[in-house]
């Protein structure tokens, strides 16, 4: 079942007399229960796609189906709906509310989307065991450490049960050890039908994903299985 869907899709800005072609008529589809990684260097249209993709842009031209909705078009307000419900965004900023604890941040989308408190309370909970962090529930941002704040992230990222997990970017801001110990929960993400997108232009974290897409001055320059994925268990238990 395809979860993504563009075709032929554009994306052009205007800056001052000059026309910048971001993305260039491009066509791309992800099954649900996919792993897959949108690679390349700086200006070669990755942060457009996921943009568009993670329904906080619109193509200039073409069309996008998420999850059998047409969002090519949407207004603002239906895009904000889609996103809500559709889409767990994991940032390399993280984004975390300062003065709230993980709870109130894991818990933060379920209030958009109408729980009760204790529903929230309780959600919010399971998200934070699924990656391992409700013995630190009550925990502001500065009291973890980087590797526990991008978990609270994903947790928040997951909470409201999304068809899609997108990551920017995920490992930008740790250290080797701590990107193994996040790429390892991908992973485990992943293996119970988590169908993830991540952004990167990192071969190496690239090679955790199962399906490889590049792109090069905004055209897909190839999209191809990866027939070596990285595992990150082996590497943690050196």
């Amino acid at each position: 079942m395809k979860i993504i869907e563009t075709t032929n899709i554009s994306k052009r800005y205007i800056m001052g007399e000059e026309i910048i072609e971001a993305l260039k008529s491009v066509t791309i589809s992800v099954n649900k229960g996919e792993y897959v990684a949108f690679m390349g260097p700086s200006g070669s249209g990755k942060s457009t796609l996921m943009n568009i993709v993670g329904c906080l842009d619109t193509p200039t031209s073409g069309r996008y189906v998420l999850n059998d909705h047409d969002v090519s078009e949407m207004t603002e307000n239906e895009l904000a709906t889609v996103r809500n419900k559709e889409i767990g965004f994991v940032f390399q900023t993280f984004n975390l509310l300062p003065r709230q604890s993980s709870l109130d941040n894991v818990a933060l989308p379920l209030i958009y989307a109408g729980y009760s408190k204790s529903d929230r309370i309780e959600k919010a909970m399971l998200a934070l065991k699924g990656v391992g962090l409700d013995n630190r529930a009550g925990h502001k941002p500065n009291e973890l450490s980087g590797g526990q704040r991008q978990r609270v992230a994903i947790a928040r990222a997951l909470v409201n049960d999304p068809s899609i997990l997108l990551a920017d970017e995920p490992t930008g801001n740790l250290d080797t050890k701590t990107s193994y110990e996040i790429m390892d929960l991908f992973d485990q993400l992943h293996s119970k039908g988590n169908t993830i997108v991540m952004v990167t232009h990192e071969d190496d974290i690239a090679q955790y994903a199962h399906r490889i897409v590049r792109l090069r001055d905004g055209l897909v320059e190839s999209d191809h299985r990866n027939e070596h994925v990285r595992k990150v268990g082996d590497l943690l238990h050196k």
